[in-house]
């Protein structure tokens, strides 16, 4: 089975991690498999395959006639017997290629977050539904983002299937990173990961940490991630009183050895899907303090961690100092949350899966 995963561009983002992570579990199990980027980027994703990158410049995302029929160059001389694309502009990219330059292989979109929360627009609407029409197969990352789906596009659900993303099985230093050590020596550390868009709401996690650190000098708030909105945020936390004890740190290969020795996981996002970096949280046994929105409920409940309702800040906030604290339940809910990714969501388990629905759409079968 040969098949080409393509990503967004090189970027240390939760779809090109997952992409390159999956592709890895793949190859290992003799599936032989080409990464592709379409726009630039400088970072290394980490794929040990082959990988390719078109290099096409963004402000092209829209109309790409050159970068189209690169892709079908490519397609025509390897002939894949299939093609996933993962999130963003992947999927309109593949299905321009595919409509102009006349090739054949089915493709496969992974669908990363609860559409319909994205879909505010008519025209949005009538352009993502054409695009959803002409794909052989969606893998969503989980069961409230694959019903959105069909809900919302009136897809099909023999040709839909919960898939969740995995966590990388890893030996976790004993030391945090070199560099952040001084930071975990001196205070108890609050993590966050995730882009710097207005979906991960930010804002509010810099509002929920200044009302927790006016009361207690010992937490600092590391933000993972990158993004538009990243000088924004910086001048705003530049005006609270807690400027000091705040890190924008942007993108890190070394995210597992940061959540390890933290105190708590943040995440009091607007919009998502099923987030890695929440299974990797509770792999590394850190709490995990986050909203009830898109698939997060389906790991983070009452047994694995702190579920918030979406703009209840007073009850993000109660949680955070619950663990702080030192809560008797930190220990159980941690302990449970590991167990639950070790026995359900480890990239290996997770690479089986997708092979099987591979073989199912490359035979034309159904994925339910």
């Amino acid at each position: 089975m040969k098949i080409i995963q393509l990503v967004q561009k090189p970027q240390l983002r939760g779809a090109e991690i997952f992409a390159s992570q999956l592709s890895n579990h793949l190859q290992k199990s003799g599936v032989d498999v080409h990464l592709i980027s379409v726009f630039s980027g400088a970072s290394h994703l980490p794929f040990k395959g082959k990988i390719s990158h078109l290099n096409r410049p963004i402000n092209k995302r829209l109309w790409d006639f050159k970068a189209w029929r690169a892709f079908a160059e490519i397609i025509k001389r390897e002939r894949p017997d299939l093609i996933q694309a993962n999130a963003g502009d992947t999927l309109k990219f593949a299905i321009l290629s595919k409509l102009f330059y006349k090739w054949d292989t089915p493709i496969v979109f992974r669908n990363a977050n609860k559409m319909g929360d994205f879909i505010d627009s008519k025209p949005k609407y009538l352009l993502n539904r054409f695009l959803v029409k002409k794909v052989d197969a969606v893998v969503s990352v989980s069961k409230l983002c694959e019903n959105d789906f069909k809900a919302t596009f009136d897809f099909p659900s023999s040709k839909i299937k919960t898939i969740p993303i995995g966590v990388e099985e890893y030996e976790i230093s004993h030391e945090p990173p070199t560099d952040l050590q001084a930071i975990y020596k001196n205070y108890r550390v609050l993590v966050n990961i995730g882009s710097l868009v207005p979906e991960k709401n930010h804002e509010a996690l810099l509002n929920i940490f200044e009302a927790i650190a006016k009361k207690d000098s010992s937490v600092f708030l590391i933000i993972i991630g990158d993004g538009r909105l990243r000088s924004e945020l910086e001048n705003k936390a530049n005006n609270l009183l807690s400027k000091n004890r705040i890190l924008f740190a942007g993108y890190r290969n070394d995210v597992m050895k940061v959540l390890k020795h933290g105190t708590a996981f943040l995440m009091p996002s607007l919009i998502e899907g099923l987030p890695g970096v929440i299974l990797e949280a509770m792999y590394c046994q850190i709490p995990v303090i986050a909203n009830n929105v898109g698939g997060i409920s389906e790991v983070v409940n009452e047994r694995t961690g702190w579920l918030i309702e979406k703009n209840d800040t007073s009850s993000f906030i109660n949680a955070v100092n619950e663990v702080l604290a030192g809560s008797e339940n930190i220990r159980y809910k941690v302990g449970n949350a590991q167990q639950l990714v070790i026995s359900e969501y480890l990239n290996s388990q997770i690479a089986a899966r997708f092979k099987k629905a591979y073989m199912s759409v490359i035979a034309g079968g159904s994925l339910s």
